[in-house]
């Protein structure tokens, strides 16, 4: 290329990149705005989680605890039984 065309074409590249800005800038600014959405979306979700697992921790502190059942006494059998075993 001659310095001449090279001239042209870097006039014509600056003139592109020119009139792309206002694309770029309003991509630019829509995706800022996903990301933002997306962070307090994120932080949203972390406090529901976090109140969810507090409120299981509570439920499991507040169930009465089940009552046990009794425990009968083994009545030892006094040492002077007259039972006896059969004889075959």
């Amino acid at each position: 290329m001659s310095p001449e065309e090279m001239e042209t074409k870097k006039k014509e590249m600056l003139e592109f990149y020119k009139e792309s800005m206002p694309y770029l800038e309003a991509q630019f600014n829509y995706e800022k705005i996903l990301a933002d959405i997306d962070e307090v979306r994120l932080k949203r979700t972390q406090i529901q989680m976090q109140f969810a697992m507090l409120a299981q921790q509570e439920d499991m502190q507040e169930e009465p605890e089940m009552p046990e059942a009794p425990v009968k006494p083994i009545k030892e059998e006094s040492k002077t039984s007259s039972r006896k075993l059969k004889k075959s």
